[in-house]
């Protein structure tokens, strides 16, 4: 059941500019960088919007920040509760926190401990299930019935989308019109967001999501004009796990320009050189579109490129270059 306080319909301009001034306050603006040496390798201009600097370590926090806020006391007066494997279920734990009221947080056990333990720092209540939307689903309408919770779908909620959407409205307001904006795709809230700001208050970007070939379910949903289920996903990029919803789908059928899928080894090499050259950390999801890039450079030669770094959220005990080697 969709809150009466949520977006009925895709988010419009006026909507994507409220939910910005909306979440102000609560946010990072977060900054912008330029590697010159990643920029020469590459043979491109490339913009990095550093969402693994957003709070809670990923740009989730911009939808769940928004979500949260446009409830009311009465609205929250049970709590709020989503399922997720990790970013979503930290901001709204956080973002919950910060209204004053609980969450409720359905996680596969296969969750990485960092985020577990993120979540559990909030002061939500986990609920662990097994690693199936299937399990997280079923968990979750239990919960649901128990408490009276509000759901807060981690991507599939018209008010989540239009939060995610101030990420590519900073950086198109900051850099002014690049010739190609690139996100992962995963559930495809970041994405839908992405493509929305790009066509409101940009000229001409063409956006591009970016997916593990492992992973390819949003691909093969375009491609063929029909939702797939991600069944049995294999890659590193544990925040890429889940399909498409309806509202992602009908939003990124429309308007994307096209989704890009890459190799496991490009991600941990794309993934290991952020690190390297630029200094900060990212997760395996937010080097997918990197990693893009460099399997296509013949595609962004001479060209201005914006990439959204969705999250900096690592397991450093277990680095994919270090298991690699093992």
């Amino acid at each position: 059941m969709i809150n009466s306080h949520f977006l009925r319909n895709i988010p419009t301009k006026s909507d994507i500019k409220d939910a910005h001034l909306r979440i102000k306050e609560a946010i990072h603006k977060t900054p912008v960088l330029e590697s010159s040496a990643i920029n020469k390798e590459m043979g491109c201009r490339i913009y990095f919007k550093c969402e693994n600097l957003q709070k809670v370590g990923a740009f989730k926090y911009r939808g769940a920040s928004n979500a949260l806020l446009s409830l009311n006391k009465e609205d929250l007066k049970n709590g709020v509760a989503t399922h997720s494997s990790g970013n979503h279920a930290a901001a709204l734990a956080l973002a919950a926190r910060s209204s004053g009221a609980r969450a409720y947080i359905v996680m596969p056990e296969t969750a990485p401990e960092i985020k577990k333990k993120v979540v559990a720092s909030y002061g939500a209540e986990i609920i662990y299930c097994a690693p199936t939307l299937e399990a997280r689903e079923t968990t979750l309408e239990g919960v649901i019935a128990k408490t009276g919770a509000i759901f807060v779908h981690p991507y599939n909620n018209y008010t989540i989308i239009a939060g995610q959407a101030t990420a590519a409205k900073e950086i198109i307001e900051e850099i002014g019109n690049s010739d190609f904006l690139l996100a992962p795709v995963g559930g495809g809230g970041l994405l839908s967001g992405s493509v929305l700001s790009a066509e409101y208050f940009g000229d001409k970007i063409s956006v591009i999501g970016c997916e593990p070939k492992g992973a390819d379910d949003a691909f093969r949903s375009i491609r063929d004009g029909v939702i797939y289920p991600s069944v049995n996903p294999k890659t590193i990029s544990d925040g890429l796990l889940t399909s498409l919803g309806d509202k992602t789908f009908n939003i990124l059928r429309d308007r994307l320009h096209l989704i890009m899928t890459v190799e496991e080894h490009s991600i941990i090499t794309a993934m290991r050189m952020i690190w390297e050259r630029m200094k900060i950390i990212i997760e395996p999801s937010s080097a997918v579109p990197f990693a893009a890039i460099m399997e296509n450079r013949e595609v962004f030669t001479g060209k201005t490129v914006s990439v959204i770094l969705s999250g900096g959220n690592v397991d450093l005990e277990s680095l994919p270059w270090s298991t690699a080697n093992r």
